[in-house]
């Protein structure tokens, strides 16, 4: 039995369908990612799994039982859950005060309180501002402050909407090691929902993909980033390399593809005169200044129409007949002196293809 379980969720706002049927099973420890873009309805899942609001159809259920069921159902539903919000709200207190509050709601006693609050200060690293007034802080150390609160009471499932959607990246990589770390040490279950696709990847066991109010698709790691259902989770997962083709022929799922007059060879069990999108990875190309002996079937001629380096990788756009992006080290890029108008061969293999079928 899952822990988490929605059945024909529906969501409305001013007459909008905000999310159309979502079915979705979480299990008991599992890490659970959301990914899409923004207005996907990320959030709005998040609030009717912590019941902030109420769908307009369909049921959520924990351990087996509908959370809307009576008033005493959601309650003690609501004591095993935490939420972060993406931009949380702190009181005008001590991060002790603001970390303990959980706490003295249910009862805890002063004592136990405090040996809880001292342990998680040191777990989130603000020991040294414990009595320091949680609205003077930045915005990675109020969400720290967010996520401590939220473990302080133990919940059996942590909600995180966009965690790190508002830091900058040193920040961001400190709440993701957070994450991280509380996810290794409790025996908790996590739904995160997140725009950062390489967030996703390295923190969850399973991820679902929103588009449009609509789940289309969910999945593991592997599955979701190299076999997207569709040219809307393509994008999403980074496959910016989504070409249009017709395949031409098929001999034991080796195909041929046309595109543009150019031929690309593929791994896929689309008959002859299929229209198709060709995905690839832009890390799946490699890229050499002359044709080179490979177990690559794709070499690719063309011209560099831009570079740009972003740290150790440079990024190679090619025209090829068709538009490719290419990722190489910055160090190759120097080496092979990348730059607008060289020729160069862009190489991938067939079995790096994911092919879909168009519409």
């Amino acid at each position: 039995m899952p822990l988490i379980e929605t059945r024909d969720l529906w969501q409305r706002r001013d007459g909008h369908d905000i999310l159309k049927n979502i079915n979705l099973r979480v299990e008991r420890g599992e890490i659970f990612a959301l990914i899409g873009p923004t207005g996907a309805g990320k959030t709005t899942l998040l609030r009717l799994i912590d019941m902030l609001d109420i769908p307009a159809e369909g049921k959520v259920f924990f351990n087996g039982t509908d959370i809307n069921s009576s008033d005493k159902v959601r309650l003690e539903t609501r004591r095993k859950m935490a939420f972060v919000l993406q931009k949380p709200v702190v009181f005008n207190a001590s991060v002790y005060e603001n970390i303990a509050c959980g706490l003295r709601w249910r009862g805890v006693n002063s004592r136990d309180i405090h040996k809880e609050v001292d342990g998680i200060v040191e777990t989130v690293e603000l020991k040294s501002y414990k009595y320091r007034n949680a609205r003077t802080l930045s915005g990675g150390e109020v969400q720290r402050v967010a996520i401590a609160r939220a473990i302080a009471v133990q919940p059996e499932v942590l909600l995180l909407d966009e965690p790190t959607a508002n830091l900058d990246p040193v920040s961001a990589s400190k709440i993701e090691d957070l994450i991280a770390g509380i996810i290794k040490r409790e025996t908790i279950t996590v739904i995160m929902a997140t725009h950062d696709m390489s967030q996703g990847q390295r923190l969850a066991d399973r991820i679902g993909v929103l588009v449009n109010g609509e789940m289309v698709q969910t999945g593991g790691l592997h599955e979701i980033f190299t076999s997207p259902r569709n040219k809307q989770v393509a994008e999403l997962v980074g496959m910016e390399n989504i070409i249009d083709g017709v395949v031409t022929s098929n001999v034991g799922e080796m195909a041929t593809i046309d595109i543009n007059g150019r031929v690309i060879e593929a791994v896929t069990d689309f008959d002859v005169g299929v229209e198709v999108s060709v995905c690839m990875r832009p890390e799946d190309i490699t890229v050499a200044l002359s044709r080179i002996s490979s177990s690559a079937r794709n070499s690719m001629a063309g011209n560099i129409t831009w570079t740009v380096s972003t740290g150790p990788l440079c990024r190679v756009e090619i025209d090829c007949g068709f538009p490719l992006v290419a990722l190489v080290t910055r160090r190759s890029a120097e080496e092979m002196r990348l730059k607008k108008g060289t020729q160069v061969f862009a190489n991938f293999k067939a079995v790096s293809i994911h092919v879909l079928r168009r519409n």
